[in-house]
């Protein structure tokens, strides 16, 4: 059974950090891309960094220089740091990990995990 479970969402005020954590299992880890996205309520889910199965990055305009993605292939696990936040970072996040191209588009992501709050105030 596959999951995908993220962890370290929370409320933040502007040019604050937090650091997103998705524990992976129940499928080849290292034979999978792994993303980051978001959405927020009534909209489409936004491409904000992908990790390649060769460790190539990928990362959305709007986050780009602020947020790094990075994994611990030991522990089955892949990380976003974000810096700098923004009132507009706001969104459920998610993680995803997909078998084809691994960008930004959802269409390249067959699993995701349940999603954690990020909250930021200006």
């Amino acid at each position: 059974q596959v999951q995908l479970q993220e962890s370290g969402g929370g409320s933040v005020q502007a040019g604050g950090s937090l650091r997103l954590s998705c524990a992976a299992s129940g499928f080849p880890y290292s034979s999978y891309c792994m993303g980051w996205f978001r959405q927020v309520p009534g909209k489409e889910h936004e491409g904000v960094a992908t990790n390649d199965t060769d460790g190539t990055t990928t990362y959305a305009a709007s986050v780009k220089g602020r947020f790094t993605i990075s994994q611990e292939n030991a522990e089955n696990t892949v990380y976003l740091q974000m810096n700098s936040l923004q009132p507009e970072d706001t969104a459920m996040y998610y993680c995803a990990a997909g078998t084809r191209q691994c960008g930004l588009s959802v269409r390249d992501y067959q699993y995701w995990g349940q999603g954690t709050q990020v909250t930021v105030s200006s």
